[in-house]
């Protein structure tokens, strides 16, 4: 049990992990700049007809063109217009605004770890919801557990159960009573994990007590056996309506408290309607998921009881009938 437990706890984690909002991806990663690389003019490999590198930022001018007022610069503030060409700009002076430092250009807007993990937190579909279902959900997140749990150990029950089943071995034992041999019968039913055979197995060893009682308590053990927290699934399909319920008129509530305030009201009344909502369709996800189980199992219960039942009958019946045919042919030769 606690097992399971642990498994179910791990489950849940894991689906909140899966949860991630696909609206939400991560950023990505900034690119690096392109190295912006110039030829020299009359380097190896530069076209003839090159332009001469402008290292001060300046615009050339169009043919034709006005000079600029004398006092204006062209290209950036600090460079005087007469400057020749191909003069590198005086120390302190403004290259063009177009260029930018390396390091400038390297930085990337990247986030701190705890923005990060905010928008990680903001982006999951599941915790949001969880959220803005009020503090009912936490008592509904326990209800879910427990049912995730009860279900997983009875699936696992039953379909060990399953595999435990031995109809050939009961019918040799059947054989084994028809035929009088009760010590081959009881050595056939020991050591069996089957519910039957065990049942059967208390019962022959009992006869000369009381048979029926002993099948009786076998009987009754192996159905408290398979009727194992069925009374908790019961509850929890009874419950999570419930929870769900008193989530939603918590909701309710909040949200007419806020419509006096004419600033917060639009706000506030939308929450309130959300947790409602988020609150009763969990507790109704989880009234639907226990309830198939529930059944399903309760169903198998009934079953595994009849099974019980007709054996125990029909281990009563060949057991008198050969203790009978045993007596008649003990009181033959007196009659001769």
């Amino acid at each position: 049990m606690k097992t399971l437990l642990t498994i179910c706890i791990c489950s849940v984690i894991a689906l909140t992990a899966f949860g991630q909002n696909p609206q939400n991806p991560p950023p990505p990663p900034p690119a690096a700049p392109p190295a912006a690389t110039a030829a020299a003019p009359g380097a190896p490999g530069a076209p003839a007809n090159a332009a001469p590198a402008n290292p001060a930022g300046q615009v050339p001018q169009q043919p034709g063109a006005l000079p600029a007022a004398p006092g204006v610069s062209p290209a950036a503030p600090g460079i005087s217009p007469g400057a020749p060409a191909g003069v590198p700009p005086a120390p302190g002076s403004t290259v063009g605004a177009t260029l930018t430092s390396p390091a400038a250009a390297s930085a990337s807007p990247a986030a701190s770890p705890t923005a990060e993990k905010a928008s990680a937190m903001s982006g999951n579909f599941l915790i949001d919801n969880f959220r803005k279902g009020g503090p009912i959900m936490w008592p509904i997140l326990i209800v879910s557990i427990i049912g995730v749990t009860v279900v997983l150990e009875r699936i696992f029950w039953w379909a060990g159960r399953w595999f435990r089943r031995d109809p050939k071995r009961i019918e040799k034992v059947f054989t084994a009573i028809e035929v009088g041999d009760v010590a081959e019968a009881s050595r056939l039913s020991r050591d069996s994990r089957d519910p039957v055979l065990r049942m059967m197995w208390n019962g022959l060893n009992h006869q000369h007590a009381s048979l029926q009682g002993a099948l009786q308590v076998a009987a009754g053990i192996e159905i408290k056996r398979a009727g194992r927290f069925l009374v908790v699934m019961d509850t929890l399909v009874t419950l999570a309506p419930l929870l769900g319920l008193l989530g939603t008129i918590t909701g309710l509530i909040r949200s007419f408290s806020f419509l006096g305030n004419e600033e917060l009201a639009v706000q506030a009344v939308t929450g309130g309607i959300a947790e409602a909502l988020i609150a009763t369709a969990c507790g109704l996800g989880i009234a639907i998921f226990a309830l198939i189980p529930f059944n399903f199992f309760t169903s198998r219960v009934s079953n595994l009881e009849f099974e019980l039942q007709t054996a125990a009958t029909n281990l009563e019946v060949m057991l008198e009938a050969t203790a009978k045919a045993k007596a008649e042919a003990e009181m033959a030769p007196t009659r001769r």
